[in-house]
């Protein structure tokens, strides 16, 4: 019997929980490339999610504290809309991707694990779901985050998004 290690997982499961809220916290820290932030606007940004369900894993997640959409002001509803878009054009030219699953869970019987509003957006090829996830409870991500951090940063930086904090100007 092959085994397939993926023990960045456990890191998720067994690891020390923040207090606070994460996506709250993570754009004050003004550390975008350690926090995986690819860019942000006025109203919200666009990270990285550390444990991605599929290479590529993104989300787009308002400045402002809110759990519900009702929550949101028409300025960052529009915000979150041109970063879905931005977002999905950027996973296409990069990752070129067969599709997408863009989703919100709302709530904790929603599956919301951060009560905190925001977007999910994940790349799908044709066939990545196989027996590795279903059987092996593994999934397997065929590529580094830093590495695709710095591929996925060019694409958001070609579309016009802000600098990083700290970054200089070339």
């Amino acid at each position: 019997m092959n085994f397939l290690w993926s023990p960045w997982r456990m890191d998720y499961i067994l690891g020390k929980k923040e207090k606070g809220c994460l996506f709250c916290k993570k754009p004050k820290e003004e550390k975008d490339i350690e926090n995986l932030i690819l860019c942000r606007g006025k109203t919200a940004f666009v990270m990285m999610n550390r444990f991605p369900y599929n290479n590529g894993h993104l989300m787009i997640i308002p400045l402002r504290h809110c759990v519900d959409f009702e929550e949101l002001n028409e300025r960052e509803s529009q915000e979150l809309s041109r970063f879905l878009k931005i977002s999905i054009r950027a996973l296409r030219e990069t990752l070129h991707p067969h599709g997408f699953n863009v989703g919100v869970n709302i709530g904790k019987a929603g599956g919301a694990g951060v009560p905190h509003l925001h977007f999910h957006v994940v790349p799908r090829w044709d066939g990545d779901t196989n027996f590795m996830p279903v059987i092996g409870e593994t999934k397997v991500i065929p590529e580094y985050l830093v590495n695709l951090y710095q591929k996925l940063h060019l694409a958001f930086r070609v579309r016009g998004m802000k600098r990083q904090k700290g970054e200089r100007r070339r």
